[in-house]
């Protein structure tokens, strides 16, 4: 009989929850096995936040620099080089990576496997290893943190053309002449902006209303309109009838087959649906994302999931099977990285707490995050929707950076502040920040709210002028109690 090797903890997938959740395990003692299939350091560091936003520095380089004369400062034309670009990123990633491998590596409680993972049973994992062998472990306490994947509609004619996702089109070493996203969340606006900037032409097509339709509709009118700005084609309320290749390819230009798509457009003051045509050279599919748990198999340990797929958990962050944990985006949810690693935090703290300390849970915590568009959204706390559906009686106002002394000298105007504050204690119950370093002042708001801080209190606070921050002083000065 095969024997099956025993760890105190087995840990799939490297990610934000994965590996810190390791480490500090086997600092305490346990033996860890954790299991990679890819890349080490999981979606943020290899085709999420780190590679992305390297991108999007260089993209607001060329940006800056389109813009000197507005400055007294005078260029010739900005040339992007996207091979340079993309090497650039790499390069970033490429560190990153090799240091979280490392720090798993050089643990000697730590056996890093890479291998696709599987369920045999509620405590047996079989490991496809990348040399072909397969290997089975156990453990009483598993780990699944094995994140998501690009979600693909189905759409008649998708199967038979060419397409990018978001960890694709990052690999491009030419700029696309014409690239068309379908999707207008948060990934479907950094992009957009990214290539516009780069100087493709960017038509986006977003099903909803409005983009970024779980904000309040001001923020994401008020971004639809900055996208605008910057040279975006936007369609909204817009069906995809169809999806085919036309035109032919020209490979000295590096102009792929035209991609063509037909478009049902229901907006408009007419109940009758407008049909139009769109082609262009690239595609870009950023409709959602998947859990990435088809090879898991998480059925055979009994482990209940969604419609979706996604991963049930409690408020421990444990499925219906004791001692079976989910982490990170796997489980639905808020998908940021910084939600992700308190997840590690509250599983850590939960199986190593001392008797008679708190349990943590999930349950209430904050959920800051920020669109990487520019000028930065940042938000946390609640918007006007779900203030109203809790029934919280409050107040909103809202400060244009037109009128903040810092954004004028810099030449960054748009966008604003909005915050909403309780009727009832006047404390702040909510915001966003659509500006420069819009994650950041959103920051001031999240230590504002987790010191239950009334909205006077920041109206009162002394900022250092001039900056952005000192804009809360004027936001706040709006408000009447």
């Amino acid at each position: 009989m095969e024997k099956i090797e025993a760890y105190d903890a087995i840990i799939i997938g490297t990610g934000q929850a994965g590996k810190p959740l390791a480490i500090g395990l086997a600092k305490e003692g346990w033996k860890v096995a954790i299991i990679e299939e890819r890349f080490v350091g999981g979606s943020c560091i290899n085709y999420g936040c780190t590679p992305t936003k390297a991108m999007i520095a260089s993209a607001r380089a060329a940006y800056i620099i389109s813009r000197s004369n507005d400055f007294g400062i005078h260029t010739g034309a900005v040339k992007v080089n996207l091979g340079e670009v993309v090497r650039r990123k790499d390069k970033i990633v490429k560190s990153f990576r090799k240091s979280s491998e490392h720090s798993l590596e050089s643990n000697k409680n730590v056996k890093l496997i890479f291998g696709t993972a599987s369920f045999l049973s509620g405590n047996e994992i079989l490991i496809k290893l990348k040399n072909g062998n397969v290997k089975k472990i156990k453990s009483e306490n598993i780990f699944i943190n094995t994140g998501t994947t690009p979600f693909i509609p189905e759409i008649e004619g998708l199967g038979e053309i060419e397409y990018f996702t978001s960890e694709s089109l990052m690999n491009l070493k030419k700029i696309p002449e014409h690239l068309i996203i379908i999707g207008g969340g948060y990934i479907a606006t950094e992009f957009g902006q990214m290539f516009r900037r780069f100087g493709s032409k960017v038509t986006m097509i977003e099903k909803s209303k409005r983009l970024l339709s779980s904000e309040d509709e001001d923020v994401s009118c008020e971004i639809e309109k900055i996208l605008t700005d910057d040279g975006l084609k936007i369609f909204t309320s817009a069906d995809i009838q169809n999806v085919k290749k036309t035109g032919k390819e020209n490979i000295k230009e590096n102009i792929k087959k035209n991609i063509s798509i037909k478009l049902k457009i229901n907006s408009g003051n007419t109940n009758i649906p407008k049909q139009k045509i769109i082609t262009g050279t690239h595609l870009l599919i950023a409709a959602g994302m998947k859990p990435s748990t088809d090879k898991l198999d998480p059925g055979k340990a009994g482990i209940k999931t969604d419609d979706k797929g996604f991963i049930k958990v409690n408020e421990v962050l444990m499925t219906n099977i004791t001692g079976i944990y989910a982490l990170g985006d796997v489980k639905g949810g808020p998908a940021f990285t910084q939600i992700s690693y308190d997840d590690y935090r509250i599983v850590f703290s939960n199986l190593t707490r001392k008797p008679k300390t708190k349990i943590k849970t999930t349950k209430d915590r904050m959920v800051p995050y920020t669109v990487f568009i520019d000028p930065q959204l940042g938000r946390v706390g609640m918007n006007e929707k779900e203030a109203k559906e809790k029934g919280i009686k409050f107040k909103s106002a809202i400060f244009s950076m037109k009128y903040s002394a810092r954004a004028i000298e810099t030449g960054e105007t748009r966008g604003f502040i909005k915050a909403l504050v309780n009727k009832a204690n006047g404390k702040i119950i909510g915001g966003a920040v659509l500006g420069p370093e819009g994650g950041e002042i959103m920051a001031i708001l999240e230590i504002a709210m987790i010191g239950s801080l009334k909205y006077t209190q920041l109206r009162d606070a002394i900022f250092s002028h001039p900056t952005f921050s000192e804009n809360l002083n004027n936001l706040f000065l709006k408000f009447d109690f």
